[in-house]
């Protein structure tokens, strides 16, 4: 593996890790599905390949981010609004 794309998974993997410290199902479930997901392509050498699984681990980035920001309005709704209906 090139080293320029070596760094790009090493940043990629740091990116979802914290990201999955604040994971609905806890931190720990999160850390343990994550290695096993970068474990499992561990062994990849085509450069091609390698960039499809890093914008798949993009993509996991952004649906987490949604994922989070979703919670984060909702909790401010909660807290801010009301449910009664006039």
């Amino acid at each position: 593996m090139a080293t320029s794309l070596r760094g790009e998974v090493i940043k990629l993997y740091k990116n979802l890790l914290y990201l999955g410290r604040e994971y609905p199902k806890g931190a720990d479930y999160f850390r343990s599905r994550l290695k096993a997901a970068f474990l499992k392509n561990k062994d990849e050498t085509d450069p091609e390949k390698i960039k499809q699984l890093i914008a798949r681990g993009e993509f996991v980035i952004k649906e987490l981010e949604a994922l989070y920001f979703l919670r984060k309005y909702r909790a401010m709704k909660q807290r801010y609004y009301s449910d009664d209906k006039p």
